[in-house]
């Protein structure tokens, strides 16, 4: 049994396949509208979610099963203090497979490790959003017809956006990628991101504060808004919230087969004017999504017949501490008995990170 908790769980290889069913299923729907007759997902939601919810249920739904929804944490057990690990335990007994969101970083890993059923991560904080990646992967695929000798910009909150962490570390898996990483200083990408993927993999990028002058060379560019439910000081996000807004005037410097990208919601980062514009992708991908989270749907649930549980720490030299992840939104702060957990990156170094939210440490 498999769980899907980051993009790098899946190889390029089943990514591509992936894509491959998600076209079929596009093209031919009636082929599919019974693939999970009997079968049900539990969506269990702990933060505000629109498109990914829905997208799961109207997946489900297409692929001819039901739908257990839990659209908030004030009304599951979890309000009464239940812990993840006890409330996917008892979801296994309902339902076949589990989408999770929560603002905890580390949340889905813990359910998976818990739960007798697959669990796809929905988005754990500021940590990752693997299936929003699978819906830009196919949009970015439908569009430009692959992924190799691709430029491509991230701009705006790069510091907590897990969709950009996420799209980065699927990019890095093709040939010839480079990216931009545009926002103010505040909102860079982590240095952990930096290190451990794009160094890592010798990803050509560069970092800038400046929209305008790295429009002309991208041909995708992902924008992101300025999350304020990551922000601990609403000063500090008032301040930020503005940094980059996406104008008709600016889309003139865009290469004419440029495409725009954006997860959603959109405050204001993107003029509605600019919604008409064929390069403007990102409701595009709202569908893409649906498709590509019925082709994952499939995959787990197929492979759900083997009854082996996946070990997630399998291949990682592991550390367990006596003290606690300094992060305070890493879900080792308030699960119930949950060990702490270092995975070694850095030997040398003496350099580890915590298993379930990636915040580095010195052993």
């Amino acid at each position: 049994m498999r769980s899907l908790i980051d993009i790098s769980d899946l190889s390029r290889k089943e990514i591509d396949e992936m894509i491959s069913v998600a076209e079929d299923i596009a093209e031919n729907p009636a082929k599919y509208s019974e693939k999970c007759k009997g079968k049900k997902i539990a969506t269990l939601f702990f933060e505000p979610s629109t498109r990914t919810r829905l997208s799961f249920e109207a997946a489900m739904y297409e692929l001819g099963g039901n739908v257990l929804s839990v659209p908030g944490e004030a009304l599951s057990s979890a309000a009464k203090g239940e812990s993840v690990a006890d409330t996917v335990k008892v979801i296994s007994a309902y339902a076949d497979i589990i989408a999770m969101r929560s603002p905890k970083e580390g949340a889905a890993f813990v359910a998976a490790n818990s739960a007798d059923v697959p669990v796809i991560n929905a988005g754990d904080g500021g940590h990752c959003h693997p299936t929003q990646t699978l819906a830009d992967l196919f949009t970015i695929y439908r569009e430009k017809g692959g992924f190799d000798n691709l430029t491509v910009g991230f701009c705006g909150d790069l510091k907590y956006g897990r969709t950009v962490h996420s799209l980065i570390t699927a990019l890095s898996r093709y040939k010839n990628v480079k990216i931009v990483l545009i926002s103010p200083e505040e909102l860079k990408l982590p240095n952990y991101m930096k290190m451990g993927v794009i160094e890592k993999t010798g990803m050509q990028y560069e970092e800038t504060g400046d929209l305008e002058k790295a429009l002309p060379e991208l041909d995708v560019l992902y924008m992101t808004r300025v999350q304020r439910e990551r922000f601990s000081d609403e000063k500090e996000y008032e301040r930020l919230k503005d940094a980059y807004i996406l104008t008709e005037e600016k889309m003139k410097a865009a290469k004419k087969d440029a495409c725009v990208l954006h997860p959603l919601p959109r405050v204001n980062e993107i003029s509605v004017k600019i919604d008409g514009d064929k390069r403007a992708c990102y409701f595009k991908q709202v569908k893409n999504g649906k498709y590509m989270r019925m082709a994952l749907i499939l995959k787990l649930l197929g492979e759900a017949e083997n009854p082996v549980k996946e070990d997630l720490l399998y291949g990682l030299e592991i550390i367990r501490s006596a003290s606690k992840c300094e992060n305070p939104r890493c879900i080792s702060q308030t699960e119930q008995e949950l060990e702490s957990l270092f995975k070694v990156v850095d030997k040398s170094a003496n350099v580890c990170r915590c298993v379930y939210c990636e915040k580095r440490k010195r052993t």
